[in-house]
């Protein structure tokens, strides 16, 4: 069955039968304890808090939460809270790590320290997913959070990281679209076209098994069937891109947060190549997003 939007992966998780374990850190911030709530009485996640007590009672206490009844653990140095969430996956007393008021990157560390974290065997990118504009899909945006200028075979990685995550939602041979600001490789002035044709070749030599990729592609043509036919476009992957993979992560992250900002979208989004989901919203996020998010998380560590 195919997953065509966030409410489903909701949905699918519900099936389960059981709470999902997620360990905040630090967790003094509304909206990822509102999220948290919400994923609770949702019956998909049993959050579990790490950080100032002091600090998240009284944002608790300031937005009318209740958060007496849960697991936490005080520990006033974000750093060390976001060690303690590891360690608690480590040990078995966790199955998801939130990021709460911090930066990505210091989760990333924490996650990819070879000694105390959870190291993958790959690489780590970050997926995001919104409903299309349809609302009768769901679109994979990628990497607008975790790698900063990825080479073409880190770009490789990141499509591989991606597409597990489609078909994981039921979508099969999926449709990846490498994005570029123009249809035709123009190099050296546009390096970003060159790897999209590469990428696309690769694909038609079966690189990614039985998808279907495109590039270099603009965006309008990567999901408007009517921009497609307007610039004579052919492609399986043209106007119905299920993936879009950008550049680098400039473009990547102005992308997601004009989508969120300007157009009002609600995304769910999961840091995935490690052996344990990292729900990694973006600070500004709202609480949707990162119920949304926790949801995600919840549905990949299930499965």
């Amino acid at each position: 069955m195919t997953i065509t939007s966030l409410a489903g992966i909701v949905e699918e998780v519900r099936k389960y039968g059981k709470k999902t374990r997620v360990a905040i850190a630090p967790c003094a911030e509304e909206f990822v304890m509102r999220s948290a709530l919400a994923a609770h009485a949702e019956g998909i996640a049993e959050p579990i808090f790490i950080g100032n007590k002091d600090k998240t009672l009284a944002v608790a206490n300031e937005h009318g939460m209740d958060i007496s009844n849960f697991e936490f653990h005080e520990e006033n140095d974000d750093k060390e809270a976001v060690s303690i969430a590891v360690s608690f996956y480590r040990q078995g007393r966790t199955d998801l790590i939130m990021k709460g008021l911090v930066s990505t990157s210091v989760v990333l560390k924490a996650i990819l320290n070879k000694q105390t974290g959870v190291p993958p065997k790959g690489i780590i990118s970050l997926v995001s997913v919104f409903e299309s504009p349809d609302s009768k899909r769901l679109i994979l945006l990628t990497d607008p959070g975790v790698n900063i200028k990825p080479n073409l075979q880190r770009k490789a990685d990141i499509l591989r990281n991606a597409l597990d995550v489609a078909r994981k939602l039921g979508i099969t041979q999926p449709k990846a679209a490498i994005l570029a600001a123009t249809e035709k490789v123009n190099y050296p002035a546009m390096p970003a076209t060159l790897d999209a044709d590469i990428l696309a070749k690769m694909s038609a030599e079966g690189a990614f098994g039985d998808a279907h990729v495109a590039g270099p592609l603009a965006l309008d043509i990567a999901i408007s069937s009517t921009a497609a036919a307007c610039k004579g476009i052919d492609s399986p992957v043209a106007g119905s891109a299920d993936i879009l993979l950008t550049p680098e992560i400039e473009s990547g992250n102005i992308l997601y947060k004009a989508l969120t900002t300007i157009a009002g979208k609600t995304f769910a989004s999961v840091v995935i190549g490690s052996e344990v989901p990292i729900v990694v919203p973006s600070r500004g996020d709202s609480d949707k997003s990162k119920f949304n998010s926790i949801a995600l998380g919840c549905y990949l560590s299930g499965r």
